[in-house]
C-alpha cells in the first residue's frame, strides 16, 4: 500500500488491532489522521512516523509486538530479524575517525560505502542530515541512531546496518555526550522499523554499551552485539 492512505479497516489490519480501537485512538488523536466527508484516513508515511515515535518510549513488551506488527506487515514475519547479521564487519569503524556532528555523519555515510551495499552516499548523507535537522536522533544513554526520514531503496544492494564508536563523546543532540552511533540503510519503512525496534531493546542494555565502548576492533563490537542478540531472543 506504498504511497496510499489507510481506512480504519485497512489500518486495523495493518496494525494487528480493531476497528473499533482504531476509530477509538483516532478519535482521541492518539493517531495521526484526518476526517475526509466523515470517514477517517492514514497517510502510510505518517503512520510509520508514529510507529517511530512509539518505538522511543515504549518498554521491551511492547517493542517485541512492535517487531512482530512490522514483522508481519513486511511479509517477513517468519524470517527472523537479526542486528549482528546486518552489520557487515567492514561496516564498522572503531575508532571513528570524527570529532564533530557534521563529521560524524560524513564519516558513517563514508564507512556505509565500504560495504559495498549503498551505491550513492552522497544522497543518504543529505537524507541523514535533513532528518538530523528535523529532529536529533540521539538517545539519553549516550547513542544515536542516524538514518533518513524515509528509506532510499534505489542506492541499496540491501538493508544493513553501520555502527561508529568515538574514543569521546560529541554534542549530537542528546542530555550526555553521544560516542555511540548507528546507521540504519533499509529499503522500506517496514525494515527500517523492525530494525530500529530490535535496536532499542538491545540499547537499553546497559552492560552491552559498556561493552561495545570497550570493544577494541569491528569483530569483536559485532561478536558482542550477537552475544546479547542470542541472550534477548532465547
Amino acid at each position: 500500500m506504498a504511497n496510499e492512505d489507510f481506512d480504519i479497516d485497512t489500518l486495523a489490519v495493518y496494525l494487528h488491532l480493531t476497528p473499533s480501537q482504531i476509530s477509538r485512538m483516532a478519535d482521541r488523536g492518539k493517531l495521526p489522521g484526518r476526517k475526509i466527508r466523515g470517514a477517517w484516513k492514514f497517510s502510510e508515511a505518517e503512520v510509520h512516523h508514529w510507529l517511530e515515535d512509539r518505538i522511543g518510549v515504549s518498554d521491551d513488551e511492547e517493542l517485541i509486538e512492535v517487531e512482530t506488527v512490522l514483522g508481519r506487515a513486511s511479509g517477513n514475519e517468519t524470517t527472523e530479524l537479526s542486528i549482528s547479521q546486518s552489520l557487515p564487519i567492514v561496516a564498522i569503524e572503531i575508532p571513528l575517525q570524527a570529532r564533530t556532528r557534521s563529521s560524524v555523519i560524513a564519516r558513517m555515510t563514508h564507512v556505509a560505502t565500504q560495504s559495498g551495499l549503498l551505491w550513492d552516499p552522497a544522497r543518504i548523507e543529505a537524507a541523514v542530515r535533513r532528518r538530523e535537522k528535523l529532529h536529533p536522533t540521539a538517545l539519553d544513554n549516550g547513542v544515536a541512531l542516524l538514518h533518513p526520514r524515509r528509506p532510499v531503496a534505489n542506492v541499496l544492494a540491501e538493508s544493513f546496518l553501520t555502527l561508529g564508536i568515538t574514543p569521546q563523546g560529541i554534542p549530537f543532540g542528546g542530555k550526555l555526550l553521544t560516542d555511540i552511533f548507528f546507521l540504519i540503510c533499509s529499503q522500506s519503512d517496514a525494515e527500517h522499523l523492525r530494525m530500529l525496534a530490535r535496536l532499542s531493546r538491545l540499547l537499553n542494555d546497559a552492560a552491552l554499551l559498556m561493552e561495545l565502548r570497550e570493544a577494541g576492533d569491528p569483530a569483536a563490537a559485532r561478536s558482542i552485539i550477537e552475544v546479547y542478540e542470542r541472550q534477548l531472543l532465547s
